[in-house]
């Protein structure tokens, strides 16, 4: 499947490295076909990725492994959220969270409270609101800054 998107230009898009989210994205109910891109020109860089609409090619938003930042990021869900996806392993189970850069970058955020819950086997996922009680918008700049600082000085 060929997309044209706002960020990444004409892509090609294997079918079986499209994610489908059943009832769409908080807020985004009309989108329910993604895939993520890794920007290979900077490739590993803070951890962040792209999870691209393939439904609305303009829309690309930032996420990232919250792990990459809350290594010990475990949330409370309510399993009827994540039923839907199939059976969810170690293995198959992959989490992000979306990320938020404004203008201000020290002000960069991760959404720990609404994480997105990714089946690998099913390519089946959800964005769910966990029970705990975590940030919407937790600040990753500084932690970012010190892995980059750490990266260097190795």
């Amino acid at each position: 499947m060929r997309v044209e998107t706002r960020l990444f230009g004409e892509i090609d898009i294997e079918e079986d490295k499209i994610i489908t989210f059943p009832n769409g994205l908080v807020g985004f109910p009309d989108m329910k076909k993604f895939t993520i891109i890794y920007d290979e020109d900077k490739p590993g860089k803070n951890g962040i990725i792209w999870f691209q609409s393939l439904d609305e090619p303009q829309f690309a938003m930032p996420v990232m492994e919250p792990n990459a930042v809350v290594p010990d990021y475990n949330p409370t869900v309510n399993d009827e959220l994540l039923t839907p996806l199939g059976k969810l392993t170690e293995d198959n189970l992959y989490v992000l969270v979306s990320v938020t850069v404004p203008k201000d970058i020290t002000k960069m955020s991760v959404n720990l409270k609404g994480p997105i819950v990714i089946n690998t086997d099913t390519l089946l996922a959800n964005q769910i609101v966990v029970e705990d009680d975590v940030q919407v918008r937790f600040p990753i700049y500084e932690i970012l800054k010190a892995k980059k600082e750490e990266k260097a000085g190795e």
